[in-house]
């Protein structure tokens, strides 16, 4: 009888074990970490860096890539994002080139910079706002800033490599 019970264990046990052995694995592959992505949210002259936050993960077909980096320079402060799959879905849902609406955090605009699609937010009353550039249709990089002005703003978001973001995150 406790033969017929192992036997039984065993044959239940060995096609799942079996077929964990040969599925792919759903945890980060070696080399897939925040690494590759230290290098692309660069130091910025004048301004302190904290250390580089995030994740980095493949499932199956779907890659996720959330790295994040804060920068300050006294009372101005600058949080950078560089972003991949649905998280950079979510943020480029809105916005079509060449528009301009107006939302209650201020207004919005879309426009081609450099040969990338850019939706910028400003408020004037803080000088507080976003950027964020796609770099392709799942993927971004993400600025927010409180204390900068527009247009350092987006000389800020310029001295990040936005060609090599979009190679790193194909």
């Amino acid at each position: 009888m406790i033969a017929r019970r192992r036997l039984f264990g065993l044959a239940v046990a060995l096609p799942a074990l079996v077929a964990a052995a040969l599925a792919p694995s759903s945890s980060v592959r070696a080399g897939d970490g925040l690494e590759p992505f230290a290098p692309l949210l660069v130091e910025l002259p004048g301004w302190k860096a904290s250390r580089l936050g995030g994740m980095a993960m493949q499932d199956g077909g779907s890659r996720i890539v959330v790295v994040q980096r804060g920068y300050a320079r006294g009372e101005v402060h600058v949080s950078v994002q560089l972003l991949a799959g649905p998280p950079a879905q979510s943020r480029l849902a809105s916005g079509g080139a060449g528009m301009k609406t107006e939302a209650s955090h201020g207004p919005v605009s879309t426009a081609t910079i450099d040969g990338f699609k850019v939706t910028r937010t400003f408020q004037p009353s803080d000088k507080s706002g976003t950027i964020i550039v796609a770099l392709g249709p799942a993927a971004a990089l993400s600025l927010a800033f409180k204390g900068l002005g527009e247009d350092e703003a987006l000389t800020t978001a310029k001295s990040f490599d936005w060609k090599a973001m979009r190679a790193a995150v194909k």
